[in-house]
């Protein structure tokens, strides 16, 4: 998962997806080539990636196949790695560091 989550192309992809569920491959691939020149065979590669990763499920509908986001893996990481750091006394020291970098 850490290795689908280092390419930006998918977190943007991951940012689409979360933005509005049930994306075709054309959709994501307007979104993609806004930011840069990408194949839609490019595109699929990185959706692809991130189905094996799990980030992403997809649902046939008709001919479409649907592209929706995936938040559990990402949750399970957070509750894992993440939530530990974020105590009541880490939450107030950032709080602070952020106030004062905003002051002249």
């Amino acid at each position: 998962m850490f290795k689908a989550l280092a390419d930006p192309t998918r977190r943007l992809l991951l940012d689409a997806l979360f933005d509005k569920g049930g994306r075709t491959l054309g959709e994501l691939e307007a979104v993609v080539t806004v930011r840069q020149e990408m194949t839609r065979f490019g595109v699929a590669k990185h959706l692809r990636l991130l189905e094996d990763a799990g980030l992403v499920v997809t649902e046939k509908k008709g001919r479409e196949k649907l592209h929706h986001l995936n938040p559990v893996p990402i949750r399970l990481v957070h509750d894992r790695w993440i939530d530990k750091f974020t105590e009541h006394h880490v939450t107030a020291l950032t709080d602070l560091k952020r106030q004062l970098e905003e002051k002249p």
